[in-house]
């Protein structure tokens, strides 16, 4: 039997590339797919496309490719690939759901560990040489992390792990959902701005679609109010970004730990000097034992479509 053969729509890391170039032929990555496929020879011939959920991935490209079966997205985020246009042709949708959510949620908590506790200030006084000059009764007390309230907005594969990391910090628990969830004992609210109100912590971890766009806004920031923390480990498309950049200079929020931003790799000059932020460049779901995860669902999942199996993750709208 001959090869199947795949685009990749992204630099894949060596030791994936290894493992797929092994079973397929490989094709790719393309800068402007679309465009470059258009009559290209082999265009007819690939059957899966590996993508990120960032890149954009819709009608204009499956159209390109008429014997696409499957796009199989390396990573939990899918939020660029057009689910009614692929459903409309027949191409199933897989992802990396929970591969990289236990590497995703204790980054979550180390965000806010950092931030609340002020870590990369310490480090700094330390590294600088000015231990001396400012003694510990000088250091600003921090309010501690324990037996407070933390709010996740979205309680899916990410946020379940974050909630259960959370509980052994002494936090209290409560979470906003699309819907009710009757397997947890843990305070659900009705709107993102309700939980906010009720938080001392509001972590991010629902994902990037169009109903979630900006869902954490101005009127939102208000509510989790001067002693509240934003922690955003989902998209950066989540937040509104000025609307944060103005509640931190204001000091209408206490601060933030963000690993996501609204323009990747771009990040605004306003928020990187924002007064008490922890930033870090999309790194949460970087881990070995994620990748190790995430290779072997997207292996699963290819296996699983050419040899017309149950998908493993499979994504419908």
């Amino acid at each position: 039997m001959a090869p199947t053969t795949l685009l990749t729509m992204f630099n894949l890391r060596p030791e994936l590339r290894e493992k797929l170039a092994a079973r397929h032929r490989l094709l790719g990555p393309l800068a402007s797919p679309a465009g470059q496929l258009a009559g290209d020879e082999h265009a007819g011939d690939i059957r899966v496309a590996v993508t990120l959920g960032h890149i954009p991935f819709g009608a204009a490209l499956m159209d390109a490719l008429p014997n696409l079966g499957l796009i199989a997205v390396y990573g939990a985020g899918y939020e660029n690939v057009d689910l009614a246009a692929a459903e409309a042709r027949g191409v199933q949708v897989t992802n990396g759901a929970a591969g990289n959510a236990s590497c995703v949620a204790d980054a979550a908590m180390a965000l806010l560990l950092a931030v609340v506790m002020r870590l990369p200030q310490a480090d700094a006084l330390v590294r600088g040489g000015s231990w001396d000059r400012i003694p510990p009764q000088n250091w600003r007390r921090q309010p501690g992390i324990g037996a407070k309230r933390m709010g996740i907005v979205g309680l899916g594969n990410i946020g379940s792990r974050i909630a259960v990391r959370a509980q052994a910090f002494e936090l209290e628990i409560g979470y906003h959902n699309r819907a009710r969830r009757n397997d947890v004992a843990y305070r659900y609210f009705t709107s993102v701005r309700e939980l906010a109100h009720w938080a001392d912590y509001l972590v991010v971890a629902a994902p990037g679609s169009a109903a979630t766009q900006a869902m954490i806004d101005a009127d939102v920031l208000r509510a989790l109010g001067r002693g509240g923390y934003l922690i955003n480990i989902a998209r950066g498309s989540l937040v509104d970004q000025a609307a944060l950049i103005a509640a931190l200079e204001a000091g209408e929020i206490a601060g933030a730990g963000l690993d996501v931003y609204a323009d990747e790799p771009h990040v605004s000059a306003a928020l990187r000097s924002a007064p008490n932020t922890v930033l870090t460049p999309h790194v949460a779901g970087f881990s070995a034992r994620a990748a190790k995860n995430l290779d072997e669902l997207l292996l699963e999942n290819i296996a699983a479509f050419l040899e017309g199996r149950a998908l493993a993750t499979k994504v419908s709208r």
